[in-house]
């Protein structure tokens, strides 16, 4: 049997069905404070997006750009795509991600993965005869 997935002792249906300020009491401090500031016009057009294609008023795919927007209880559920600086990663929001930013899930930066150096590129292959 699958282990439920909560959030602060709520599971995913109680917490849809919660409105932003009940969930801003229950959250961590620092997701509450960014949202009881207000929302930026940017994370509020975020919002509508996600509602609207919740509905099924809009069929493309959720895009943003906004890193810093905090996962809320209406994004459970919906794929959001988010912007890494080169392409847009898909983010399946899950009641594990409910109160982290977005870019959390996202990384702008990769580990590089060198080969072997080339001939010529260390001093042990100088005296490496070259490719017949």
């Amino acid at each position: 049997m699958a282990k439920e997935a909560l959030y602060k002792g709520k599971n995913e249906k109680e917490l849809k069905d919660m409105s932003m300020n009940d969930f801003i009491l229950i959250t961590t401090s620092r997701p509450r404070r960014a949202l009881k500031r207000g929302l930026p016009e940017a994370h509020k057009r975020l919002v509508e997006k996600v509602k609207k294609f919740k509905q099924g008023k809009v069929k493309k795919i959720v895009k943003t750009h906004c890193r810093d927007m905090i996962v809320i209880p209406e994004f459970l559920g919906v794929t959001i795509h988010v912007y890494s600086g080169r392409e847009f990663v898909p983010v399946p929001i899950t009641v594990e991600k409910l109160g982290h930013a977005l870019g959390e899930f996202v990384l702008t930066r990769h580990k590089v993965q060198h080969s072997a150096p080339g001939v010529g590129a260390t001093r042990s292959s100088a005296g490496a005869s070259p490719k017949k």
